[in-house]
């Protein structure tokens, strides 16, 4: 299990690297802003769609992390 820093790190980068720099703060800030329910919202994230495009989906996600930690790992060395 990753400590809170590791993951509150991690979590920005993702953002920051996703939306960037000024959308991964406005983000933040709509959260901490508006009442939200994680779990309801988990709930509803992926009605309609199916199994099938979902693994997909999670495969895909998986092999570009997995590619991003080897690229991490060789500009380390």
């Amino acid at each position: 299990m990753k400590t809170d820093t590791v993951l509150r790190s991690e979590g920005m980068r993702i953002l920051a690297q996703n939306l960037g720099i000024v959308d991964c703060e406005r983000f933040i800030t709509i959260i901490l802003q508006e009442p939200f329910n994680y779990t309801d919202w988990r709930q509803d994230l992926f009605v309609g769609e199916p199994l099938d495009g979902f693994l997909d989906s999670a495969m895909k996600y998986r092999k570009t992390i997995e590619h991003t930690k080897l690229e991490t790992a060789s500009n380390i060395t």
